[in-house]
Formats: C-alpha cells, sequence, structure tokens
C-alpha cells in the first residue's frame, strides 16, 4: 500500500514541476525587474520539509513506513541506476546542442551556469551531510542527509528545463523524471530515508534557479559581454 502511495506521490510531484514549468515560463521577467519568487515556493517547501522531519515523530515514522515497504516488503537486490542516472537531465543539454537543438545560451554561458550550480550544490550538500551526521538506513555511513544523488539529479532537471522551456515544456519534463526515479532509487536501494531525497530535491532545485538569478552579474564581468540574458 505504501508502495503505491510513494509511486503516486512520485506521479503527483511530476504534475506539480510541470505545472509550475509552464508558469515560470509564461511569467518571463527582463533583467532589471523584480524576479519571480514564487518559483522558489516549491524548492523551499521540499527543503524545509527534511529539516522539519529531523525532529519530528510522525515524519520519521512516515520514513520508516516507506522503507518498510519499498525495501522489507519486498526484498529486491540494489538497483545502481541511480549513479548515472543523476547525470542524464545535464548531460541532455550538452547532447542536445549537439545535435542542433539550441537551447537558450551558449557553450560557455551554460557551463558556467550549471557550474555555478553544482558548486552552490554541492558546498550545501556536503556541509549539511558534515554537521547533521545522518546514519543512512542501512547503516552503512552517517552522511545521509540530504541526498546528495538527489541534489545532483534535481539542479541538472532544472537546468535541462530552463535552457529548453522556450523550446518545449516536454525537455523539462522528462529531466524531471530521470530525477524523480534518481530519488526513487535512493530509497529502493536503502541508501536514503524519503525526508532526505526530498530535502536533497529541494536543494539542487534551488541551487539551479539560483544560478540563473546571479549569472547576469557574473556575465558582465565577461569577456565579449552583450546584455542578452533573461532571468527566469
Amino acid at each position: 500500500m505504501i508502495g503505491r502511495f510513494f509511486l503516486s506521490w512520485l506521479f503527483q510531484l511530476t504534475i506539480v514541476v510541470v505545472v509550475l514549468a509552464q508558469q515560470d515560463s509564461v511569467a518571463r521577467v527582463p533583467p532589471e525587474t523584480k524576479r519571480n519568487a514564487f518559483s522558489l515556493v516549491l524548492p523551499a517547501a521540499l527543503t524545509v520539509y527534511g529539516f522539519v522531519a529531523l525532529n519530528s515523530h510522525p515524519l520519521q515514522s512516515f520514513d520508516r513506513n516507506i522503507r518498510e515497504a519499498v525495501w522489507f516488503d519486498n526484498p529486491h537486490h540494489p538497483f545502481p541506476l541511480d549513479d548515472y542516472l543523476q547525470y542524464a537531465p545535464g548531460a541532455a543539454v550538452y547532447i542536445l546542442n549537439a545535435a542542433g537543438i539550441k537551447g537558450r545560451n551558449n557553450f560557455w554561458d551554460r557551463t558556467i551556469i550549471y557550474a555555478m550550480a553544482n558548486a552552490m550544490m554541492g558546498i550545501t550538500v556536503l556541509s549539511l551531510k558534515s554537521a547533521i551526521y545522518a546514519k543512512r538506513p542501512d547503516g552503512s555511513a552517517n552522511d545521509g542527509f540530504p541526498s546528495g544523488h538527489a541534489a545532483t539529479a534535481f539542479a541538472a532537471a532544472e537546468f535541462l528545463r530552463q535552457e529548453y522551456r522556450d523550446v518545449s515544456w516536454w525537455y523539462g519534463a522528462g529531466g524531471y523524471t530521470a530525477a524523480i526515479v534518481t530519488a526513487y532509487l535512493r530509497v529502493y536501494n536503502d541508501q536514503h530515508w524519503f525526508s532526505e531525497v526530498v530535502t536533497g530535491a529541494g536543494i539542487g532545485i534551488l541551487s539551479a534557479k539560483l544560478s540563473y538569478w546571479i549569472f547576469p552579474a557574473v556575465q558582465k564581468r565577461l569577456p565579449g559581454y552583450k546584455k542578452t540574458f533573461v532571468i527566469p
């Protein structure tokens, strides 16, 4: 039952992301005007959820119930696809551009943006892992909170969505689907609690969004700067 509920949650989250993607695409704002703060609501909520779960007995019980349903009620061997799938949305941006399907930024601009997103995400995730010292569900290590795989995958998914939202929202939907499957596999492989992958997802999305917000200031300092960038 919990397993079906978990899959249902994944499906619902995908719908929410797609809806927000469409709203964010419509609500584009020029660089000099106010940024679209509404686009931060979902990733902020996902991030906060995990922090609340650290001291919430009901949410911790929910984590345990999901683990029991996914891991113990349906015994299985780990499926390490998540180790590779987390990078798929980011790689897709470069593959699509190489195939002639151009995104919104040139190679160097998008590479700087993606590097900034991964730097912010990585520093945040590694700092929290060291500070909170949460034991993984399988007891293999004390660096469970938050999920780095989920953060990496969702940062990459938001990067893909931002680059191709003016081409088709299906690209972003595909990227987020890969990210959600990555997050699910972290729970499926008994590497993380549900709340840990939720927070990882939030951190990843926030990191990518903030990178697009910060980039115009960075771009002005780059050689050959031209005022062409649009803040999401």
